[in-house]
């Protein structure tokens, strides 16, 4: 008895729907991220059992490497410039257009005053191995603010205002003393409520 071949009928799936699926999810990928910036210092963070969660905006980091070295970050680059022109004008530092490029660039920064035209000179891609080993003064000068409480007030008189929350980030290494320094400089300037970044760790 013969065979009956049975016609195989050809299968054709339209792929345009899919097609636009990908286009408008990797468009809104590319819409909603941000790029994230090298911070001036790595700090490894201890762990803690605490959930509560720091705050993604409107936040000034203040970073505490384990060489126990202070540096600033703001999220927003409209801050940043606020900030930094009043800053500038206490101290009578002047900038260019390119050396306030290169600060907007940053993540994070720890340059002094006196040194701040000197490193904002360098191309956007040095400044961090420059500024890593300098961090912002904490010491007072004639019983006056210290430049670390000078930049934190400027960040809380600019569009900040009292929407500004305050996180400490101090690397799992640094002395107690240097944490507890910049504990009282904040408490100085009656700044007495911020949050301690740390790493979650399942409680024991």
């Amino acid at each position: 008895m013969g065979k009956v071949k049975i016609k195989k009928a050809d299968v054709w799936i339209d792929m345009t729907p899919m097609s636009d699926v990908m286009v408008l999810l990797l468009t809104f990928f590319m819409l909603t991220s941000t790029f994230v910036k090298n911070e001036a210092v790595k700090v490894n963070v201890p762990g803690s059992v605490s959930e509560i969660k720091v705050p993604e905006q409107q936040v000034l980091q203040i970073l505490v490497d384990k060489t126990g070295k202070v540096f600033l970050g703001l999220d927003k680059p409209g801050y940043m410039q606020e900030v930094l022109n009043e800053f500038t004008g206490i101290y009578g530092v002047s900038l260019s257009g390119m050396q306030q490029k290169n600060f907007l660039g940053l993540a994070s920064w720890g340059i002094p005053a006196e040194e701040l035209s000197n490193v904002l000179k360098h191309e956007s891609s040095d400044i961090n191995e420059i500024q890593k080993e300098m961090g912002i003064p904490t010491d007072s000068i004639n019983g006056g603010m210290s430049e670390f409480q000078v930049w934190v007030d400027r960040s809380r008189n600019s569009s900040f205002g009292t929407d500004m929350k305050i996180a400490i980030k101090a690397d799992a290494d640094t002395p107690y003393k240097v944490v507890k320094k910049v504990m009282s400089e904040l408490q100085d300037m009656n700044e007495n409520r911020y949050y301690l970044i740390t790493s979650l760790k399942s409680e024991e």
